[in-house]
């Protein structure tokens, strides 16, 4: 691994992109002092949405709702594709992305208001489609942990993604969902390499965290999906048979990946990154993943988007498989209890 002097340290991306939705121009070759504090320092910024449930409209998502506390992620993971949705919040996919975190502090209350109401039918959501929900900020705002109080409260189910152990902090409401088949947690790992993960997620939870919170969690009954997710061609797709061994002794009852697909500025951010920590395998990497998206780096095709096609794609593809047909042949996740919601949102109902 290399990287220059205007390298930023315990960042993802190392430029801000333009914002398409106004003329500002940011600073497309940042140098930053390392010991200058305030230069690397998170903003927290609250935000007051009116709804935070978003309605999933993607067949290649298997929850019908999703919800995210926080926009922004100060993980700052490099191939992160919720980068694309900064810019409507007025800001850059690149270094803003990771500094200024948007914080809804009004998201327990707004579910609540939601899943409480007489027409509301019980459906998993996911917490969060987007942004980690378990980002650092949460061990202080515990704007998660509230959601969870309230789910559990009117019984209601949910996925859980995450890549940060923060998510043991919330044993106690997890234990008492899981035991009511009311919760799954998909923890994400993308690599067991810890200096490829310092690199490419720099203030993620470590390899080994993550693999510590998979144990965990399975041991307290927690059933606990592996996200091996993205699959960068050229960095990790050689680690699918030891991260499915692995997940799976540790407790792991399933696991999926999706392939990187490099939206909007996430290629710009991205390519950046890649040649100036990889610059001895940066063309290939690139071109692999351009082989797997029909010759480009975007992808929005429903049913292609997240797996890619053409040879390199189905290497992957029927590598993952066999993998998962070795590790995982007789494991699968609890279906979720969709009949407690109604009980718990109308009392009466217990009457019957």
């Amino acid at each position: 691994m290399a990287a220059g002097s205007n390298y930023i340290k315990g960042r993802g991306a190392q430029i801000n992109t333009p914002n398409p939705f106004h003329d500002l121009v940011y600073d497309d070759n940042p140098i930053v002092n390392l010991e200058d504090e305030e230069s690397l320092a998170t903003e927290y910024l609250d935000v007051y949405p009116k709804t935070m449930l978003n309605k999933v409209k993607s067949p290649d998502i298997p929850l019908d709702w999703s919800l995210n506390p926080y926009q922004g992620c100060e993980h700052g993971c490099v191939y992160c594709y919720a980068r694309n949705t900064h810019p409507f919040w007025g800001y850059s996919a690149g270094t803003d992305f990771e500094q200024k975190i948007l914080v809804k502090k009004d998201a327990a209350k707004l579910v609540e208001q939601k899943i409480k109401h007489p027409k509301w039918i019980a459906s998993p959501m996911m917490l969060s489609g987007n942004t980690d929900c378990y980002q650092p900020i949460e061990r202080k705002l515990e704007i998660t942990r509230s959601i969870l109080d309230v789910l559990w409260k009117y019984r209601h189910p949910v996925g859980i993604i995450t890549k940060n152990s923060l998510i043991l902090r919330d044993l106690d409401i997890l234990t008492k969902m899981a035991a009511q088949n009311l919760v799954h947690v998909s923890i994400s790992l993308t690599t067991l390499d810890e200096e490829l993960r310092r690199e490419m997620e720099p203030r993620t939870a470590s390899v080994q965290a993550r693999l510590h919170t998979i144990e965990k969690l399975s041991k307290f009954g927690i059933p606990v999906n592996v996200m091996f997710a993205p699959i960068i061609p050229g960095l990790n797709e050689h680690e699918i048979f030891k991260v499915a061994e692995y997940t799976s002794k540790l407790g792991a009852l399933g696991m999926a990946y999706t392939l990187v697909r490099l939206n909007g500025d996430v290629a710009t951010i991205f390519e950046d990154w890649l040649r100036k920590v990889f610059p001895d395998r940066a063309d290939k990497v690139l071109n692999k993943i351009k082989a797997c998206h029909g010759g480009q780096f975007e992808d929005s095709r429903f049913g292609k988007r997240m797996s890619g096609e053409g040879s390199y794609a189905e290497i992957i593809r029927d590598q993952f498989h066999l993998a998962k047909h070795k590790f995982f042949q007789d494991k699968k996740l609890p279906p979720y209890n969709l009949d407690l919601h109604e009980k718990m949102k109308n009392p009466q109902m217990s009457l019957f």
